[in-house]
């Protein structure tokens, strides 16, 4: 019998040996390899995190204790001790289990997650809840080392260690190299000076030395001083001291004998605590240990040899992401000016091979939005094209920045804008489909979005040649259409849209993705004898508004198509254009995502469910048509 057949919930692990526990973490591996070379998923980190997750589960009361996973990715093993493991299997698959933690999926998550960086703050207004509640469990924060380089973190380290509130901060550190003789010093006295004998004795004579008559309080500075630099020399817990923190580390993160220990050593403390522990990302599968890069965030994939299980067909059509890190690299070629910045995502994003092309015109600000825009806008200033490439969910952390650092001054800062529009199984706290209201608002926006790959790079261009302010190029996750790329890049003409099929009947008015999924419905309408003019909108803002009045006037029905949410979007946009310019008698049917998040499916199945796809545009032409 599998000792993971015994696991129905956390307390099931107290019935565990040591030894039983270990082969646990192995059993716990092999599922989520499993599960993951089937759904796709974030691999590396969740393996890296198995022994810490048995003991952290181990040790304390969930869900009455709160343990908050920083970003989520890392959270397949705690879900499957957490009541969940026969339902992992369905992991990121529709209506299956979401690939981070949710509150409504379970009350052992105790916050819903998938950017990175709000454990500590999160984790803080909990610890402060249950103190106003006369609750004495505790709040566990687990957070890596790269969400640690996002200024959120710090602002939440900032006041816990300010408030003195009894917050366990967990560090997994999956990067830092430590050499084995430090790593293990470390992790000896760290569990030592946890002890709870040590930490009662240090707290006593702080109090006998505070009360010494006159020298009492400058004795205690001194000798806390003292303490600090004799810790601080053998391990790197200088900074977390400063914030106040009790720290910890480093500690073997795979070692449950070291983990547990230490676990229970601070568990009776009440004050904030860091403790620093070092894992393997990938540990266990080898293909994960060699290339955790590659691991973070993958597909389904071979077993046996690590390779992406749809290798061949991915071969065939780059992405989008490709297509715009190839072209902005041939651009860079002919401008020096052109330099390009990322939030941690130089592969996510396209830009690995800028980086090795331009390494000094290439910048990696680590996850830290708001800066790398900022840092942008201070390029731009002295005459350089700054190019930001990041997500469109993650370019929402930075929004004060492109408001008032970039449009106020109307500053010719490029935004590369990857994963527009719904992404698939990461669900809603991925989907890019806010990008247009965010930006469509800003004065001196430019907002544009391809139809296929050989107009990403038209746009790409575009922007290059565009100094008057921002401007904005948003294309979809995934593959493109297939399009030709063409050898001489020309560059948009701003705010103009072109017609890809005239027809008399229904007028349809399409952005980006959705474009092709017109040229779809078209075919199929014409067939059944209802024929749609097409249009390439091309641009959100500025929109074509010459071209969109000139055919409302002779094509009285419109529907306007979009891969983002209705409100405040491309076809609110047209909406208004058509009320400001007083055109009547219209009947305007406007196709996007309701007023609803979008969960987490395969991009073309979301697209099916939330009718922008060909088939709903069929169903809205036939509609529209029947309208008198």
């Amino acid at each position: 019998m599998k000792y993971l057949d015994q696991i129905n919930c956390p307390k099931d692990l107290q019935k565990l040996t040591l030894p039983e526990l270990n082969l646990l973490a192995k059993e716990i591996r092999d599922s989520i390899v499993h599960t993951v070379s089937k759904n796709g998923g974030h691999l590396a980190s969740s393996l890296g995190v198995v022994e810490l997750t048995i003991a952290i589960h181990y040790v304390f009361n969930a869900p009455s204790d709160k343990i908050i996973w920083d970003v989520g990715h890392q959270s397949y093993a705690h879900k499957i001790l957490t009541g969940r493991k026969k339902q992992f299997n369905t992991l990121r698959k529709y209506k299956g289990l979401s690939g981070f933690t949710k509150i409504s999926e379970s009350e052992f998550d105790a916050f819903t997650t998938g950017h990175s960086s709000t454990s500590i703050s999160a984790g803080l207004g909990m610890v402060c809840a249950k103190e106003l509640n006369q609750d004495n469990s505790k709040v566990i924060a687990v957070i890596g080392d790269g969400s640690l380089t996002a200024g959120l973190a710090f602002e939440g380290l900032n006041q816990a260690g300010d408030l003195h509130k009894n917050l366990i901060v967990i560090l997994n550190d999956n990067d830092m190299s430590i050499s084995p003789n430090v790593g293990a010093f470390s992790s000896l006295l760290s569990r030592s000076f946890s002890s709870k004998y040590l930490i009662n004795f240090k707290k006593e004579f702080g109090k006998f030395l505070k009360s010494l008559p006159k020298i009492g309080n400058d004795m205690y500075r001194l000798a806390k001083r003292s303490k600090n630099s004799f810790k601080t020399f053998i391990t790197p817990g200088m900074l977390f001291e400063a914030l106040d923190f009790e720290y910890f580390g480093p500690i073997n993160g795979h070692k449950l004998n070291h983990l547990i220990d230490i676990l229970e050593n601070i568990k009776s403390l009440e004050e904030p605590v860091l403790i620093h522990v070092t894992t393997k990302k990938g540990k266990g599968y080898i293909p994960a240990e060699k290339n955790p890069v590659y691991f973070h965030g993958i597909g389904a994939f071979n077993i046996d040899t690590g390779d992406n299980a749809n290798k061949r067909n991915s071969l065939k059509t780059p992405s989008y992401t490709d297509v715009f890190g190839k072209t902005l690299i041939e651009l860079a070629q002919k401008d020096d000016k052109i330099v390009a910045v990322t939030a941690a995502m130089p592969e996510g994003t396209g830009l690995m091979g800028f980086c090795k092309k331009f390494p000094d015109r290439f910048f990696d600000v680590g996850i830290a939005e708001q800066h790398g825009i900022a840092f942008a806008a201070g390029l731009s200033t002295e005459g350089f094209k700054p190019v930001v490439a990041i997500y469109s969910t993650f370019l929402q952390r930075a929004y004060d920045q492109i408001l008032h650092d970039v449009c106020i001054e109307s500053l010719p800062v490029k935004f590369a804008i990857d994963r527009g529009g719904i992404v698939g199984e990461d669900g809603p706290t991925h989907h890019g489909l806010f990008d247009f209201s965010y930006l469509r608002a800003l004065p001196n926006m430019v907002i544009m979005a391809p139809k296929d790959e050989s107009e990403l790079c038209r746009m790409i261009k575009t922007a290059m040649d565009y100094d008057k302010g921002p401007i904005a190029v948003r294309y979809p996750r995934g593959k493109g259409t297939g399009a030709k790329l063409s050898d001489i890049v020309k560059p948009v003409q701003i705010g103009k849209a072109e017609i890809l099929i005239n027809g008399k009947d229904v007028l349809i008015l399409a952005i980006g993705s959705t474009v092709s999924e017109s040229i779809k419905a078209c075919r199929k309408l014409s067939e059944e004898n209802i024929f749609p003019t097409v249009v390439n909108c091309r641009f959100v803002k500025p929109l074509d508004e010459k071209l969109i009045l000139t055919l409302a006037g002779k094509i009285k029905k419109i529907i306007t198509v979009e891969d983002h949410m209705k409100s405040c979007g491309f076809g609110s946009a047209v909406l208004e254009c058509l009320n400001d310019n007083n055109i009547s008698g219209i009947s305007v049917t406007r196709l996007g995502i309701d007023d609803v998040f979008v969960e987490h499916g395969p991009q073309q199945l979301l697209r099916e469910v939330h009718k922008i796809d060909s088939s709903a545009i069929i169903c809205a032409a036939k509609e529209i048509v029947k309208k008198k």
